[in-house]
């Protein structure tokens, strides 16, 4: 864990107390500081992974690295059960102030607490790159999964237009941390998120390793220019 003055980080080879601990210290703020530094987008791209989920009355969904539940909440709106599941103690109880009835449980995605085949559909949101075995948790993901289920990652992703991915690389590394520090509870953290992104493979590598854990059918679709990709997949009979 790297620690500054203004707080910590978690390093990349993504241990997962480091992880928690980080994000405990995110959590007072993490859902206003994801809006400023999103410029609003994150609330799109919260619609758009329920719309490529096609949840309808009565699915059992589970949303994995959930934080504060504002994810899971926006997937219970076509009458869906959603839960959510995540590593940080921090969020969890921030979820639970601001959403008490939203069911939020902690949980690892390496492990999650769920018998075989518990779901109709399952995602995992701006989370999976902070795992630290991406193709285990994936098959975590398709064991919980009932077959023919669906899986949507959403997840930061590689900008397809040059010129745009040119001028975002430079915001993630230079200003995403200084505006951080004027809103987050924990600035340092973001130097963690955006090194992690910027670690991340982009659109086709994520597909192959999602196609070579358990799922299916497996394609994307870009958000914001690729700034965001959605990764839908069925799970394997």
């Amino acid at each position: 864990m790297s620690r500054t003055p203004q707080g910590q980080r978690a390093s990349l080879d993504k241990q997962p107390h480091e992880v928690a601990a980080m994000f405990d210290g995110v959590a007072a703020r993490y859902d206003l500081t994801n809006t400023v530094l999103s410029f609003g987008q994150d609330r799109s791209w919260r619609r758009a992974t329920r719309a490529a989920l096609g949840l309808g009355p009565g699915d059992r969904v589970l949303d994995v690295g959930a934080g504060t539940g504002v994810s899971t909440e926006e997937l219970s709106r076509p009458g869906a059960y959603a839960v959510g599941v995540d590593l940080s103690l921090g969020m969890l109880h921030a979820g639970k102030r601001s959403r008490p009835t939203v069911p939020l449980l902690a949980g690892d995605a390496l492990r999650l607490p769920f018998a075989d085949a518990s779901f109709d559909a399952v995602t995992i949101s701006f989370a999976l790159r902070n795992v630290s075995d991406t193709d285990a948790a994936l098959r975590e993901l398709a064991r919980v999964t009932r077959p023919g289920g669906r899986l949507v990652v959403c997840e930061f992703s590689t900008p397809v237009n040059p010129a745009f991915r040119t001028i975002y690389l430079s915001y993630l590394m230079r200003s995403l941390p200084a505006v951080a520090r004027t809103v987050a509870s924990n600035p340092e953290a973001y130097v963690y998120l955006a090194e992690s992104i910027r670690a991340w493979p982009d659109q086709p590598a994520l597909a192959g390793r999602i196609g070579a854990t358990g799922w299916e059918r497996v394609a994307w679709r870009n958000l914001t220019g690729g700034v965001v990709a959605l990764h839908r997949a069925t799970r394997r009979a």
